[in-house]
């Protein structure tokens, strides 16, 4: 789908704990630096929908397993990405299309999100699950 990147992502094995890497600004995808946050969510609930008209998004699951449904309204358009330690990969998400997300692995997964600007309330739209219909 275009304005999705899917970066895969190098996990450092170590005994008393792995490093995970998440992005750097030189990566395809990276925009600009806003902020960043964590975001946790309990396996079987689904978050969204909510579009950024101005925000890239760089979603990363350091914990557990999620997943992505994107859908581009002017294409009526969905494309399905899990995420999880075992496919460690970088989610790039241009502004304008719609997310949603659902925890897969219990009781909770968490992602990160580098954003290329600062939250604004004024820059993204939400709508209820049942507005876009799909079939989780």
């Amino acid at each position: 789908m275009d304005g999705v990147i899917l970066t895969p992502l190098k996990q450092i094995y170590n005994p008393k704990g792995s490093i995970f890497h998440a992005i750097k600004k030189s990566d395809m995808g990276y925009k600009d630096f806003g902020e960043a946050y964590f975001s946790a969510i309990n396996k079987g609930a689904i978050k969204g929908w909510k579009k950024h008209t101005e925000m890239t998004l760089n979603l990363i699951v350091p914990m557990g397993a999620i997943e992505f449904v994107i859908y581009d309204e002017k294409l009526s358009k969905f494309q399905n990405i899990i995420i999880s330690q075992n496919n460690y990969q970088r989610l790039t998400i241009s502004p304008n299309l719609w997310l949603a997300f659902r925890g897969l692995e219990g009781p909770s997964s968490m992602l990160l999100n580098i954003a290329s600007i600062e939250h604004d309330e004024k820059e993204s739209v939400s709508c209820s699950l049942e507005d876009i219909k799909y079939d989780w």
